[in-house]
């Protein structure tokens, strides 16, 4: 029976990168996006975390950042602080 469980194993669903924009608050809940709604809130909400930390960071080494941009292999974020929370606009660097 082992050898047929290798069989019916759920197979990795492939995701687009999200593209958009969403606007959070202090508290990395999401206010605004236009993110579709397809690609998981979990994931847009860990970004949000991740960005606003990032300013967080910025302000405690009293190095206070505006703005930002993160450029990865196939994705770009860029982020504009808004009194406390943030507008984060999602790139991908690769056509649909």
């Amino acid at each position: 029976m082992g050898f047929l469980k290798f069989f019916s194993r759920a197979r990795p669903v492939l995701q687009r990168l999200p593209s958009g924009s969403m606007t959070v608050d202090r508290n990395a809940r999401i206010v605004t996006t236009t993110v579709s709604s397809q690609y998981p809130q979990t994931l847009l909400r860990e970004i949000a975390k991740e960005v606003l930390h990032l300013f967080q960071e910025a302000r405690t080494s009293q190095m206070p950042l505006s703005e930002f941009s993160l450029n990865f292999a196939s994705l770009r974020i860029t982020a504009r602080e808004l009194r406390g929370g943030a507008i984060i606009f999602l790139t991908p660097k690769t056509p649909f």
